[in-house]
């Protein structure tokens, strides 16, 4: 007579913890780094939804030295976990200051930025992908960067400047040799910014170039996009970005679907509210009100993506400028789509389109 027990799903693709001297990885399932939307507000429910390591919006440098009040704000560490604080900029000596202070102000890791494609970084400041090109100022800003801070320092950069110029695997080797401890690679150029699609296969030419971690990221925005990334490029761990807009429980569901075979369900509809409106208030006490239901309503937006009536209800939200009316509206959109018993939609990567960062974001 047969067992009644099902049969445990194969895992999609196991992945080992990451250990970089001091700090583990436990489980390489990564929320990035992205300006304007990984605040402490998304990093902490992120966490407490399952997230492993988090990581900081990009900070620059110079902001960090200036002590500016909303550069502090952002490297504030979000407590139960390995934190990491994103620095970017161009001069070894300032990055190497502001590591400095990251790591006083609670940083278990700093991630330096060789990948933001922005102009007004690649360009204005000579930074993020910049450094892409000019491999013995990144050189220099790696070493010093390491040499700074007794916490790992990581690397997060593209495939390079343009396809003429792929040169991620030699700035791999030059980061391993300067001390980095793990190296992030977003499979685009910079001249393509988030155009086409992010190629997981040349990661691979980074991992066979070093000994160092590797982790993909690039188009994961599910359980299936990060198995099929890992396979491709051999790497060590996959880093989910926009597959997080409106689901901060995305990282712990494809963590779980790795190990296990199969994604646990999403929240419900009713458990999708609940998240919302405690992001919500959390941004309120993070940022003050005005400025909290400023930052609010495009996170509102990506919750409510895809469901009946949700382009009428963002068109409507947007203009609305007082706490209690905006949670009315809240209710009055979930209520009735929950009574109904709607299932959540999965977005599409076309309704994920990256955020366009806003100027304060990048000069913070």
């Amino acid at each position: 007579m047969g067992s009644s027990k099902a049969t445990p799903e194969p895992p999609l693709y196991p992945l080992a913890p990451i250990s970089l001297g001091r700090v583990t990885i436990a489980v390489p399932v990564i929320l990035a780094p992205m300006s304007g939307v990984t605040d402490l507000p998304f990093r902490a429910l992120a966490r407490r939804l399952g997230a492993g390591l988090l990581i900081s919006e990009m900070i620059a440098s110079w902001a960090m030295l200036r002590e500016n009040p909303t550069t502090a704000r952002m490297a504030e560490t979000a407590p139960g976990g390995v934190n990491s604080v994103q620095l970017a900029g161009c001069d070894p000596d300032a990055m190497a200051e502001a590591a400095r202070r990251a790591e006083a102000g609670g940083a278990d890791l700093i991630d330096i930025n060789f990948g933001c494609p922005v102009k007004k970084v690649a360009l204005g400041q000579a930074a993020g992908s910049a450094l892409m090109r000019d491999e013995l100022t990144a050189a220099r800003l790696l070493a010093a960067t390491a040499r700074a801070v007794a916490v790992p320092v990581t690397l997060k950069m593209r495939m390079g400047w343009d396809h003429a110029h792929l040169n991620a695997p030699r700035l791999a080797r030059i980061a391993q040799e300067c001390g980095i401890a793990m190296v992030t690679v977003h499979g685009r150029t910079r001249q393509q910014f988030y155009t086409g699609q992010a190629d997981w296969g040349f990661i691979a030419r980074v991992k066979q170039a070093v000994t160092l971690p590797v982790i993909a990221n690039g188009d994961i925005l599910t359980e299936h996009d990060a198995a099929r990334a890992l396979r491709l490029s051999g790497a060590d761990g996959v880093m989910i970005g926009r597959g997080c807009y409106g689901r901060p429980w995305q990282p712990a569901r494809i963590a779980a679907a790795l190990a296990a075979g199969v994604a646990p369900p999403p929240p419900g509809l009713a458990a999708q509210k609940a998240i919302l409106l405690e992001h919500y208030h959390a941004m309120l006490a993070h940022y003050g009100t005005e400025p909290g239901l400023r930052v609010a309503r495009k996170h509102i937006a990506w919750y409510t993506r895809g469901l009946p009536g949700s382009a009428e209800f963002r068109a409507t939200i947007t203009r609305v400028a007082d706490v209690p009316a905006v949670l009315a509206r809240i209710d009055r959109f979930y209520d009735p789509l929950i009574e109904r018993g709607v299932a959540p939609p999965e977005p599409t990567a076309t309704e994920l389109a990256p955020a366009e960062p806003e100027a304060a974001d990048l000069a913070a």
